[in-house]
């Protein structure tokens, strides 16, 4: 029995030792803050939603900077899809997203469509962020008539009239699925 409880003591005092040790290194490690900060956020709890219009510059403001920054530093673009994407925006393309800043799917793809969207130079007027609670309802005015039911959902729009969607999770990659959209390859 002596002998049952010093293993249980030994693995108690070096399982809090690890812990003191994770985070001494996380207490210097910027990457590891934002990790160890990123498992302990509950985008569920409400206070950290962003809700209605949303200027995609919020996403750079803690809690959300926690999976934009990284989202975006870490995805890279087929180039060659880029090429071809850049060459199919006309003056007459604007997107709306719909997001939940709760969603995971939103969490990873908005990060990845803001880098595909800075690559090919597509203009930031021409893009419009609507941010939905967890029933994907948001308060703004007609927002019923775009029958979102899952998110992200990307709204691709020439001329104001719908031409495509990407929801939830792109078909192939989110900059082919966009090259499809703009292409009439696919909808």
């Amino acid at each position: 029995m002596r002998p049952a409880i010093a293993i249980i003591f030994l693995a108690a005092l070096f399982s809090s030792s690890c812990r003191t040790s994770r985070n001494m290194i996380a207490a210097t490690s910027s990457a590891a803050e934002q990790q160890s900060e990123n498992q302990k956020m509950n985008y569920a709890d409400p206070s950290t939603w962003l809700l209605g219009y949303i200027n995609p510059g919020m996403f750079s403001n803690h809690p959300h900077s926690e999976w934009y920054v990284n989202g975006r530093e870490s995805y890279i673009p087929e180039p060659a899809v880029l090429e071809k994407l850049g060459s199919a925006i006309g003056n007459d393309l604007s997107v709306l997203v719909v997001l939940g800043t709760w969603c995971g799917d939103s969490r990873r793809e908005v990060p990845r469509f803001m880098k595909i969207i800075e690559q090919t130079g597509f203009p930031a007027e021409r893009l419009t962020f609507l941010g939905v609670d967890i029933t994907k309802n948001s308060p703004v005015g007609g927002f019923d008539t775009l029958n979102i039911e899952r998110v992200p959902t990307f709204i691709f729009l020439k001329n104001k009239v719908e031409t495509g969607r990407i929801i939830e999770t792109p078909v192939t990659s989110l900059e082919q699925d966009m090259l499809n959209i703009l292409t009439d390859i696919e909808k």
